[in-house]
């Protein structure tokens, strides 16, 4: 079980106030310590899925006060472990579940600054990008699963791909517009480097087996993205390590990402193109599973006027989206006929 512990920064004669607040909260332990200039801090520990609805709750309540600060840190592990006895969980979901219509998870302000990391357009993320494209070529024309799967495991374009379904759900223009960006760089970088290597090297793609299964696309290959999107969404708003979920979501975009270009190097136009259909198919799915679970999670702004232009967001988005994924599978079914 993930844990938290959150801790807020009061004037000291908020302190009632701040203990008659944590009474009615589904934390696991809580201290208190008066510090220098007036103030007081509490910490409590909670699980991570409940951190968001603390987080507003106190933020609403203290958020206007003088010297108020609210931190929220990862717990590695916390003796003695908290109490998990079923009974007791099922109580606790059933009361929170009344208290509250909104999903658990983790606080907006924690999943924000998460995905302005995860879009970051560093050297650290571009040496990945290059790293998993050599893999996962290796893979292919060895047909090696192993190789592959270790290319999925770095998946570089997992976190600009949740982050853009995450903008889109809370309205954020600018980390819309950092998660394009990343994503393009990650895909470009891709593609350029093996568009270069298919241009140097002589293959048939069809002894590949691993190679060619990512020119065809088919109804299946839907299902698959919309459920890396949907796990993708939920593993970040959960508190789960990315690491667990990279492979299925990086098994949705960077093979095909590989398999395009290096066809186009090779220049089996026909079977590219097979690869950039898959590769839509892939990021339209992602995304728009990925702004569905969100919205289900109860991820949006705490102002109403942020969640209102949040809500067009979304809803505009995921317009598009189904749009895009309708024209796309119309093409798949009709191609599949001739």
């Amino acid at each position: 079980m993930a844990l938290r512990l959150v801790e807020i920064i009061v004037p000291a004669d908020r302190t009632d106030d701040v203990r008659e607040s944590l009474a009615d909260l589904p934390i696991d332990g809580e201290w208190q310590e008066t510090l220098a200039g007036g103030r007081v801090s509490a910490r409590m520990l909670l699980d991570a899925e409940e951190t968001g609805h603390v987080v507003d709750v106190l933020d609403e309540r203290f958020g206007q006060e003088t010297g108020y600060q609210l931190l929220i840190i990862p717990v590695v592990a916390a003796l003695p472990r908290p109490d998990e006895d079923e009974e007791d969980e099922e109580e606790e979901e059933e009361e929170l579940v009344e208290k509250r219509p909104v999903a658990g998870g983790l606080s907006r302000e924690e999943l924000h600054h998460d995905f302005q990391d995860m879009t970051k357009l560093s050297r650290v993320y571009i040496a990945t990008v290059v790293l998993s494209v050599a893999v996962a070529a290796v893979g292919m024309l060895r047909d090696n699963v192993a190789v592959i799967i270790g290319a999925m495991v770095i998946a570089p374009l997992l976190g600009p791909n949740v982050a853009l379904a995450f903008a889109t759900t809370i309205g954020d223009v600018s980390l819309i517009r950092r998660s394009i960006q990343t994503n393009l760089v990650g895909v470009l970088i891709s593609l350029l480097l093996t568009i270069a290597l298919g241009a140097v090297i002589t293959v048939d793609p069809t002894d590949h087996h691993e190679l060619i299964a990512r020119t065809v696309v088919g109804l299946p290959d839907i299902v698959l993205a919309m459920a890396a999107g949907a796990v993708g969404a939920l593993a970040v708003t959960r508190g789960i390590p990315a690491a667990l979920v990279g492979v299925m979501v990086a098994v949705a975009l960077l093979p095909p990402t590989v398999a395009l270009g290096l066809m186009l190097g090779l220049g089996h136009w026909d079977l590219a193109t097979g690869a950039a259909m898959l590769l839509a198919v892939n990021l339209i799915c992602i995304n728009l599973a990925g702004v569905v679970t969100f919205r289900l999670q109860g991820v949006r702004p705490r102002a109403w006027y942020d969640a209102v232009r949040a809500r067009r967001s979304a809803r505009l988005a995921t317009i598009v989206w189904i749009v895009l994924l309708a024209a796309l599978a119309a093409v798949i079914v009709l191609s599949k006929r001739e």
